[in-house]
């Protein structure tokens, strides 16, 4: 039988159940490394690759995620209450013009009513004094007559001083400039000494509110 010549590699390949040579130092530690690498790396083990994203995907989900955490702005609670503050005192002021108005609303309706029941108090005492002043002498009663005139014109007083406590005052133009929108002109008649357009005689006086005109005075102008 011829020799063959041993070579212990070989025969550590043809045989596996042969150990391995050692390895050295320097071979081991990079065994290592590689068996490490390869345990780190991903999708080695069946685990899906991660998808790498865009750098744009990347800025609008950190914004978004940013805008979603951080807290709402903190209203301004100083200006809030200014606001409330102002609509409020111009709500009061609304309120006490609505009311005012709708006073002056009512004093000028029960005026209006009053007027002719004051107007006809006029006229009879008018006629009563003109009555009580052709009578000469005095007819029996006459002074009595007299002191009932002099009373009814003390309730006339009261009463007119009564319509100026809720602001109606009584209006007599005579002598002044005429105004269309306070006076009424019945008639118009050229007086000596006095120019145009002034009220030379009143025939019914006139009652006002305020700026308001309850009824116009009727009146003749000059001419």
């Amino acid at each position: 039988m011829t020799d063959q010549p041993h070579n212990p590699q070989a025969a550590a390949a043809d045989d596996p159940t042969a150990a391995a040579p050692p390895l050295s130092a320097e071979e081991a530690q990079a065994e290592a490394l590689n068996v490490t690498d390869t345990q780190a790396a991903p999708g080695t083990r069946g685990e899906p690759p991660v998808p790498e994203a865009t750098p744009g995907e990347d800025v609008d989900s950190a914004e978004e995620a940013q805008a979603e955490e951080a807290p709402s702005a903190e209203p301004d609670y100083r200006d809030l209450y200014l606001r409330a503050s102002a609509e409020m005192e111009n709500l009061r002021k609304r309120a006490r013009r609505d009311v005012g108005l709708a006073q002056d609303r009512g004093v000028g309706k029960l005026a209006k009513e009053l007027l002719p029941a004051i107007d006809n108090l006029e006229r009879a005492l008018q006629a009563a004094e003109s009555a009580e002043g052709h009578t000469d002498p005095p007819a029996e009663g006459a002074g009595g007559g007299r002191e009932l005139t002099k009373g009814l014109r003390l309730v006339q007083s009261e009463l007119i001083g009564a319509l100026a406590k809720a602001g109606i005052s009584v209006e007599d133009p005579k002598g002044q400039p005429f105004d269309p929108h306070r006076h009424e002109a019945l008639a118009q008649a050229p007086t000596e000494g006095v120019e145009a357009g002034i009220v030379v005689e009143v025939y019914q006086p006139g009652y006002v509110l305020g700026e308001t005109v309850l009824r116009a005075a009727r009146v003749v102008v000059s001419g």
